[in-house]
C-alpha cells in the first residue's frame, strides 16, 4: 500500500465535488483524505495499491454532477499513520 497525493484541476470548487468524492471513495473502501486549496484545485490523499490507484482516478474525473474536471494528477507522497477512514477536510 503507497500513498498517494492527487490535485484535481477543472471547477472543482463550489459545485459539490469534495462531497462527492467522499461518498465515492468511502463507497469503495478507499480511506484518505479530499480538500480545497487556495488556488482553485482540489487535493486529494489516498493509501491504494497501484491497481485501485486507477479507480480512485475514475472518481476524482467523475466528480459531481455540476463538476468539470479537466485534469488530475497523482505523485506518490510519503506515507504516514494509516487513515481510518474517507473524509472532507478543511
Amino acid at each position: 500500500m503507497k500513498r498517494y497525493r492527487c490535485i484535481s484541476e477543472g471547477k472543482v470548487q463550489g459545485v459539490w465535488y469534495r462531497r462527492a468524492i467522499q461518498e465515492m471513495a468511502s463507497a469503495a473502501g478507499f480511506k484518505g483524505y479530499v480538500r480545497n486549496l487556495p488556488d482553485g484545485t482540489v487535493e486529494s490523499v489516498v493509501d491504494a495499491d497501484e491497481a485501485s490507484l486507477e479507480t480512485f482516478k475514475k472518481i476524482l474525473y467523475k466528480g459531481s454532477p455540476m463538476s468539470a474536471v479537466l485534469n488530475v494528477t497523482c505523485e506518490e507522497v510519503a506515507s504516514g499513520t494509516p487513515f481510518e477512514s474517507f473524509e472532507v477536510v478543511r
